[in-house]
Formats: C-alpha cells, sequence, structure tokens
C-alpha cells in the first residue's frame, strides 16, 4: 500500500528561505562592493568654500577617482583632492581640491598676473579676469611634489601659501560634478 504525502508547505517555506538566503547573500556582497569602492576607488566630496571659483561653486558635490595616481601620473591642470598639509595643521578642513599648476623638477612663479612655468606662460583659460594671480617669486618644485592653486587666485589658500605639495598627499583626481544637477558634468 502506498502512502502520498503531501509536502508543500514544507517545500514552500524550503524555497521562501532558500530565497531569503540568496537575498541575503546579493545584499551582503552588494555592500562590501560599495565599501570597497567607496574606500578605494570612487568617493564624493563637497565644496566648502569658493576658492576654485568659477570652475567649482560652493556646495558643488564632485566624484574623485581615488586610483588615479596610483595608475597613471599627475598632469598640469588636474583638479586634484589632498589631505590637508602639516602646515595647514590648524585648518579645519580636511581636504583640499586644487589645480596643479607645476610639476616635480619645474619652476613655477607668477610675473604681472601670468603664471609661468619654467620661464614660459601657462595657459589657463579656465581663469576669469575676476580673480587676478598675485606675483610670487620662483618657486622650484621639489622630487615627489607638485605645485597647486586655486582658480580663484585673489582668494585661495594654496601652495603660494603653504608651499608645494608631497604626492602622497594626493587623495584623487576630480573626474565629474554631480551637483547641482544644471552643471553635472566633466568640471
Amino acid at each position: 500500500m502506498d502512502i502520498e504525502t503531501n509536502d508543500a508547505g514544507g517545500s514552500s517555506r524550503s524555497a521562501l528561505w532558500r530565497s531569503v538566503r540568496e537575498w541575503g547573500v546579493v545584499i551582503v556582497v552588494a555592500l562590501v562592493a560599495a565599501l570597497a569602492i567607496r574606500t578605494f576607488a570612487v568617493q564624493t566630496y563637497f565644496i566648502p568654500s569658493n576658492s576654485m571659483a568659477p570652475t567649482l561653486e560652493v556646495g558643488d558635490r564632485l566624484m574623485v577617482y581615488k586610483l588615479a595616481f596610483r595608475v597613471g601620473q599627475v598632469d598640469r591642470g588636474d583638479l586634484v583632492v589632498f589631505n590637508r598639509p602639516e602646515s595647514m595643521k590648524n585648518s579645519q578642513i580636511k581636504d583640499f581640491v586644487k589645480r596643479v599648476v607645476a610639476l616635480p623638477g619645474e619652476q613655477v612663479q607668477a610675473i604681472n598676473g601670468v603664471v609661468y612655468v619654467d620661464n614660459l606662460p601657462l595657459p589657463e583659460k579656465y581663469l576669469t579676469g575676476d580673480s587676478p594671480t598675485t606675483d610670487f617669486d620662483p618657486v622650484d618644485v621639489p622630487k615627489g611634489q607638485i605645485f597647486v592653486m586655486g582658480d580663484n587666485r585673489s582668494n585661495s589658500r594654496d601652495s603660494r601659501s603653504f608651499g608645494p605639495i608631497d604626492v602622497d598627499l594626493l587623495v584623487g583626481e576630480v573626474f565629474v560634478r554631480i551637483w547641482p544637477i544644471r552643471n553635472v558634468g566633466r568640471p
């Protein structure tokens, strides 16, 4: 004599638990991936001051590629995020956003409002006439360091005040503005 058992309730519970476990694994993997990406690859930053205006405005949100300088090199004109230099340890700002103006081994100076790198005028199409560059004496950029400046030259604390920065302080390169919506894109 054969006895049939109806285990529909048991198999549906088993399928439910299997589905919950699968979703749990997916969620954990997604969280770990998001944390790894934020820690090692990409991070958002907020612009707290107008030192980079008009290129970047107060309140802009940026995505920064943190691996940029681990797999490539720093180039003149790059917008970079870097950790506060030791000479700025009393500043409440932890991270700075500035433009790379001179590279290791180069000499930079400003004469009559024009920045010169190795005695050649630096083309700076991103600047407006609203914020002239104050003159400064020649600075030799040491190996392993870069010279950075804000685009709002009259309202920026940059290498003119704290000197060239170690490339080890670089967090990454700005690659896109994500806020405000009207300005989304490459700055």
